[in-house]
């Protein structure tokens, strides 16, 4: 528990931002609900969040995802030969406290089994020095064969398999760093891709072209995982699609041509390709703050000499430490930090909340978050707008080459809210700067402009489908809650660019798709939301379409909870909308895009909050099973802690501010 931090609080309470929104729309005041029950309620949610916040006013909650994370973890200490004994026994627990009933791991709890990160399990767990003939290694080692054996497994894991030699080089996508060096006219550059992509790549290729090679001091093998010898195996890259095979042939013909590379290239490439990322690893917060890059640098850096006592593998090193969650019996490996998102969500639920105290610790979680904007430092978004002056905000800590358009959009849209005024020039800075990141569509993607390549998601080592970082509804239509909510002038041509990209993305059936979040509730919460903050009639049939379809999946319960299996089929179910268990957040967001398009006294909101009262715990939180967003969909989910708290809390209080005479506590 994180100590809570006070403060001074003026003695009468402004009107909400839910107040402020029902007097400038004329929403119509919902039915009254059980005042006592529904205050107490938030008044417990609030001082649960408040008493999470740290000294320094900012919020960071745990963010895990699958079991591949901590696995990746333990392979990589086996990677370098150090080793630390006690912290792998108590990742090996959390490894095999999450195993499935037939033996495998899946990539989100309650998920079907996962040949990859069954994999890795695997072999993490051998390597800590899990007997293979043990009941549990002995049912994985049975799933993984039933499915063709490890040679089945994804490009990053075969990748490690390669590095661990228990599969030839071949075996994995030809990833020269000579890519490093390409010209932005080529089929393929790193700025084409994600950032989340490029900064994986350009370490991996240095590991690639140098073959590193595990130093595995157990001389561990998991050739039992094989279906075939390895050495014999042919058919590592099964055809996608045309393209792909396209892209096969080329690789083929490129793989063959390796030797013919003079030595000063590869020397030149090495060397720049090293420089790049260098100028990236971003202290001892890592390079882009996200868990495979940090590791594929801190290897990288290893093949390339660099002595362990060296700057560059100490902040490596630890940025890597740093992401580790460590209890006395069980220990798992964050993928990342998420304390922007999280402190500007929580200052949004408490400004919500309205009362004193909330307001006290909003504005000191805003404090702190005014300290991190990203002025003017060089970002590579400046690739495609090298005049455009900064002001975003980045996820994690500090990862200032990659700060974040939802981020950025969610921060200043709370400063917006909390005193336009105090925050002008940092609102201002982060809006001028994401109409300024706006894609040709209109719409707006996460990090970068109009990157949307998709071609390159066909290349071989793209069997993820993640490659690329085009625009997408949910972040769109919070940058729309930004602009819109501030409507200035000069961004009208934006705002209507915006919406019309967000109205062409709906489904038939009336949701949109979420792409950080799962999925069709976060996607319709935010694009309602986006769309009311810019004023849009949301009487329109399609507006009404969404509400008709949030109420379609509403579980028996009264609570919303779709599970990740939404994410395997191209258009909405509503048996995948209603598949998982109802969940506290997504109840929250599905009550909150209700309460946006004016629904407020419906059955389906009362039932919602009834809902929300009967699951709170007694310390003011609430509990939710499993992974419900996804870092990229159908590859990795993600939990994140604070959802089952600022959520709640957020709806619970915009609906008391909606009732009549609603304020705040």
């Amino acid at each position: 528990m994180l100590d809570r931090v006070d403060g001074p609080g003026s003695t009468q309470a402004p009107a909400t931002p839910g107040q402020r929104r029902r007097e400038r729309c004329g929403e119509p005041a919902p039915a009254h609900h059980s005042d006592a029950s529904l205050q107490r309620a938030i008044e417990l949610a609030r001082d649960a969040l408040c008493a999470r916040q740290q000294d320094n006013g900012s919020w960071c909650f745990e963010l895990e995802a699958d079991c591949t994370i901590p696995a990746e973890y333990v392979l990589m200490m086996h990677f370098m030969d150090e080793i630390e004994p006690a912290l792998e026994r108590k990742i090996a627990a959390y490894l095999r406290a999450h195993q499935n009933a037939d033996g495998g791991w899946p990539l989100y709890w309650g998920g079907k089994t996962d040949l990859s990160c069954t994999v890795k399990v695997y072999y993490a767990l051998k390597a800590i020095g899990d007997d293979p003939d043990a009941p549990h290694m002995a049912r994985a080692r049975r799933v993984v064969l039933q499915q063709g054996g490890a040679a089945r497994a994804n490009v990053f894991t075969r990748i490690m398999l390669a590095q661990f030699a228990q599969i030839p080089w071949r075996g994995v996508p030809f990833i020269p760093v000579e890519i490093v060096l390409l010209p932005r006219w080529f089929l393929f550059h790193i700025n084409k891709v994600s950032y989340w992509s490029r900064t994986v790549m350009v370490p991996l290729s240095i590991l690639f072209t140098l073959r590193a090679t595990a130093r595995n001091p157990r001389d561990v093998h998991v050739r039992e995982l094989f279906t075939t010898p390895p050495e014999k195996e042919r058919n590592y890259f099964p055809v996608r699609s045309p393209l792909n095979r396209l892209f096969l042939s080329l690789e083929r013909i490129a793989r063959l041509a390796e030797p013919l590379i003079p030595g000063w290239l590869r020397r030149f490439a090495l060397d720049h390709a090293e420089r790049w990322f260098a100028q990236r690893l971003n202290a001892d917060h890592g390079l882009g703050g996200i868990f495979p890059a940090m590791v594929n640098a801190y290897e990288a850096l290893a093949a390339r000499g660099y002595a362990a006592d060296h700057p560059y593998r100490v902040h490596a090193r630890s940025a890597l430490r740093r992401l580790l969650v460590e209890g006395s019996t069980h220990a798992y490996c964050q993928p990342c930090l998420s304390p922007v998102w999280d402190t500007a969500l929580s200052a949004h639920a408490l400004l919500e909340e309205g009362g004193a105290d909330a307001r006290t610790a909003a504005r000191l979680g805003l404090e702190w978050l005014a300290t991190r904007q990203v002025k003017d430092t060089y970002g590579d978004w400046k690739d495609k707008r090298p005049t455009l002056r900064g002001g975003g905000w980045p996820f994690e800590y500090a990862n200032d080459h990659y700060p974040d358009l939802d981020d950025t959009a969610v921060v200043a849209w709370a400063m917006a809210l909390a005193d336009p005024t105090q925050y002008a020039d940092a609102i201002t800075r982060a809006a001028d700067w994401l109409i300024g990141m706006q894609s040709k569509n209109g719409g707006f993607a996460s990090f970068d402009v109009d990157n949307n390549h998709y071609y390159l998601n066909e290349i071989p080592f793209a069997d993820h489908g993640a490659l690329l970082d085009p625009p997408t509804s949910d972040v769109s239509a919070r940058c729309l809650a930004l602009l819109g909510g501030l409507w200035r002038p000069g961004d009208r041509q934006a705002i209507a660019r915006c919406v019309a990209y967000l109205r062409s993305e709906q489904e038939s059936t009336g949701p949109w798709f979420g792409r950080w979040g799962t999925n069709y509730i976060y996607g319709t919460w935010s694009v309602l939301v986006g769309l009311r903050e810019a004023g849009e009639e949301l009487g329109e049939a399609y507006a009404r379409r969404a509400v008709d379809w949030l109420k379609s999946v509403q579980r028996p319960d009264g609570g919303w909870g779709e599970s990740n299996d939404s994410y395997d089929h191209t258009a909405p179910r509503v048996e995948d909308c209603r598949r998982g268990p109802s969940t506290s957040f997504q109840t929250a967001w599905a009550l909150l895009a209700l309460m946006a398009a004016g629904d407020n006294g419906s059955d389906a909101v009362v039932r919602g909050v009834d809902f929300l009262l009967s699951r709170q715990n007694p310390d003011g939180s609430w509990s939710d099973p499993g992974h419900t967003c996804p870092g990229f969909p159908r590859v990795f989910y993600l939990k994140y802690h604070g959802y089952s708290l600022y959520f709640p809390l957020w709806a619970l209080a915009r609906y008391r501010a909606l009732q009549p005479g609603g304020s705040a506590g």
